[in-house]
């Protein structure tokens, strides 16, 4: 038989909410939380946005009202250029007074739909199963009902955790939106406590969360963390589109302007950086003249172009985070698919990193390399205070599978 996209999770989840020997079904209520660029985000344009020069972006826009923003197939089709205005759009700028991230003026946005998982679904035909959206089909055809016993939680991929104590107020009203979500779907459902699923940039999202919330509220509210396709310790291959200032400045779709240009700008560019706890010196950029690891990863960003405010913010708001990761000490599986080329170094010999990178492959699923999965399971697993640890490899699954 053919394998079936989604079936491991699908009957994991089963097992987790409902008892074999139960006649009919009692399910706990599931909390989705996508992974990066999977949540869609509204704008809407005020007099004081100035779009850049000669762009015409905005001006139809302006006083309006809220037009989707990411992500915007339907419109691109229509207007190709509309993505250096959306991609000019989506940028954020750091406030040094606030001490954290914003749009740009003239620019508010906002999360569609959270609660639901309808901010899973895409327009373009090429990112249905990206995201979540052919997950939630599965969970429908066993039972699961949208508002009732199944919700979503999208979140602004751009922003994301800062250190404690630093600023992070669009992560702060996502981990309050969150908590809301989890109590309400708990009271809706006889006070069962939820399964939170994420994927990706989701399970850091929801990690830190757990950690920032007190121990009993978990055991009360959370059954059971299901992450997919996350590690510990971030990937070297977040370090390529950080790499090249040129390709940044001048994107030539949508996608590569959040992945290159967008990401130079967002908060969250730094947070899957690959970590000194989990690479240590191992080389991951490599050069004629010198290597950069993990632990270089500073003076890697200068190289790169960032400037020193950036990569002070890397090291003060990005680094703790990874480096503070734990047991989130409520039950949780992860599962990771393997056996995939997976890069494990980037060589630009002539150390010019506007050019294709020569790729050194490893193991993982093709983004999450198999040596942070390795590194969670020694992190989760050896808590003497996590209740349950368990995980799941899935043999030549990639990281969208």
């Amino acid at each position: 038989m053919a394998f079936q996209p989604f079936l491991p999770l699908v009957a994991l989840l089963c097992s987790l909410v409902a008892p074999p020997s139960s006649a009919v079904p009692s399910l706990h209520p599931v909390v989705l939380v996508p992974g990066n660029t999977c949540s869609q985000l509204e704008a809407r344009l005020t007099d004081e946005y100035e779009p850049p020069p000669a762009s015409g972006c905005g001006v139809p826009r302006q006083g309006r009202g809220w037009f989707r923003l990411w992500d915007n197939f339907t419109a691109l089709q229509e207007d190709l250029s509309l993505f250096r205005c959306y991609a000019d759009q989506l940028r954020l700028v750091y406030d040094p007074p606030a001490g954290d991230y914003r749009n740009v003026p003239g620019v508010k946005t906002r999360v569609m739909a959270f609660g639901t998982t309808r901010s899973f679904g895409f327009n373009d035909p090429a990112r249905k199963n990206v995201c979540m959206e052919g997950l939630v089909e599965a969970l429908e055809r066993v039972g699961y009902r949208e508002g009732m016993n199944l919700f979503g939680a999208p979140y602004d991929f751009r922003h994301a955790p800062a250190a404690p104590g630093l600023a992070s107020r669009a992560f702060s009203g996502f981990s309050s939106s969150l908590r809301l979500l989890v109590e309400r779907a708990s009271r809706r459902n006889g006070n069962k406590p939820v399964v939170l699923v994420t994927h990706s940039l989701g399970g850091l999202f929801a990690t830190v969360f757990l950690d920032r919330t007190p121990l009993r509220w978990r055991r009360r509210y959370v059954k059971h963390l299901v992450m997919l396709c996350l590690g510990v310790g971030g990937s070297p291959l977040n370090m390529w589109p950080l790499a090249s200032k040129p390709l940044a400045s001048n994107p030539t779709s949508l996608q590569a302007a959040v992945l290159t240009y967008g990401n130079r700008s967002f908060a969250s560019m730094f947070s899957l950086l690959p970590s000194p706890r989990v690479y240590g010196r191992t080389p991951l950029v490599i050069t004629r003249d010198r290597n950069y690891s993990a632990d270089d990863m500073p003076e890697f960003l200068a190289a790169a172009g960032f400037s020193g405010d950036e990569v002070a913010r890397y090291r003060t708001r990005a680094l703790p985070v990874t480096l503070s990761l734990r047991a989130p000490l409520v039950p949780m599986t992860a599962m990771n698919g393997v056996g995939v080329l997976t890069v494990d170094q980037l060589v630009f010999w002539d150390g010019n990193f506007s050019g294709k990178p020569q790729l050194v492959n490893g193991d993982g699923d093709g983004q999450i390399n198999l040596v942070t999965v390795l590194a969670l399971q020694r992190l989760v697993g050896a808590d003497p205070d996590q209740p349950y640890f368990k995980s799941i490899l899935i043999p030549n699954t990639t990281h969208k599978g």
